[in-house]
């Protein structure tokens, strides 16, 4: 896109603040659902993009195509079971970006199908898609800060999840640096083909009453 893609940014704008909040919100209701009541009470625990976005981070992934938001406080020795209570939540945050692109995906198949022509329409609901995609599959590389790490951490004896941890220090700079050299792309094109590819079956599957002809 474009730095001064009006109509481009004009589509970007509410399709970012959607996804990121649903994203952001997915943590706080997981983690309250399993008993950590710190991002309800951060007043976290709401679909406001006030209280999700990050003015740089949302500035950033308007312009650059990458950036992020609030993260989300989480205390895990508030669930009952830590390991699990943060591998659920931090698996939900890539979870709700990957409901949004599948519902995205449903509605732009319906609207073709029922041959709508609103371009506008469905160049937001194809951006949705596209940027929910990116948005799972980026939280899903198992580099801290992100949320890949700390689902491989719960997957993982405690004894190796300890090296993860221990990473934590270090991760944002590993980030960058895999960001800069385009490393990071041998792990995220494959996680985006995979999840593009599983919503696409999805749709097909939905959809294949519809009658032809």
């Amino acid at each position: 896109m474009r730095l001064f893609d009006v109509q481009g940014i004009l589509i970007s704008l509410p399709v970012i603040v959607i996804s990121l909040s649903f994203h952001e919100f997915a943590h706080a209701w997981a983690a309250d659902r399993l008993g950590d009541p710190t991002a309800r009470l951060s007043g976290r625990l709401t679909m406001d993009p006030l209280a999700h976005l990050d003015p740089f981070g949302f500035i950033l992934l308007i312009l650059a195509g990458w950036g992020w938001a609030k993260p989300v406080p989480v205390n895990p020795f508030n669930f009952r079971r830590p390991k699990q209570g943060m591998l659920y939540t931090s698996l939900a945050g890539p979870g709700a970006n990957v409901v949004l692109a599948l519902l995205s995906a449903i509605v732009f198949k319906l609207l073709v199908l029922l041959n709508v022509d609103n371009g506008f329409l469905l160049a937001m609901l194809e951006r949705m898609i596209m940027l929910n995609l990116g948005l799972a599959a980026f939280n899903l590389i198992p580099v801290p800060p992100l949320d890949g790490s700390k689902i491989l951490a719960g997957l993982l004896p405690d004894s190796s999840a300890s090296v993860i941890w221990n990473l934590e220090t270090y991760g944002p700079l590993i980030l960058i640096v895999l960001v800069a050299t385009g490393a990071i792309d041998y792990v995220f094109d494959p996680l985006v083909t995979v999840l593009g590819n599983a919503i696409l079956y999805i749709v097909t599957a939905i959809f294949s009453f519809w009658p032809r002809g």
